[in-house]
């Protein structure tokens, strides 16, 4: 074979090589894009569903008799207590002081026996034992 032919075989060769590197491969199923059921994962740690409807209005009634501060922002309330209620759920000695914590700032501190008044409202209203 002359060398302008072997050359021109090797091009070739490589040419086909690149295509069919570009091209995507069919017989391999997509992979699956992987889902967490976040429900079921909030259950699990003891989060409840957000508070609905009368629930709701229960709920910010509750902790808004510790302090109406706590309500300005409804949402970061029921956040703080979907999380506080994790804490209820294995006992410990710092559940008030963890309540104070998740509804009090920096500039609106609240004292451990508001976070004792707060997980008393979150008993009766967001997650009773």
């Amino acid at each position: 074979m002359k060398p302008a032919a072997v050359l021109l075989a090797a091009t070739a060769l490589l040419a086909l090589t690149a295509c069919s590197a570009e091209e995507k491969d069919v017989t391999k199923p997509a992979p699956k894009e992987t889902t967490v059921d976040h429900s079921a994962a909030e259950k699990a740690a003891g989060i409840p569903p957000a508070p609905t409807g009368n629930d709701r209005d229960a709920y910010l009634d509750a902790i808004a008799a510790v302090d109406p501060q706590i309500i300005v922002d409804e949402q970061k309330a029921i956040d703080a207590g979907r999380n506080q209620c994790s804490s209820l759920a294995t006992p410990n000695d710092k559940a008030d002081w963890l309540a104070a914590q998740r509804f009090g700032n920096d500039a609106r501190p609240l004292t451990d026996a508001q976070g004792k008044a707060l997980n008393a409202a979150l008993r009766k209203t967001l997650c009773p034992a």
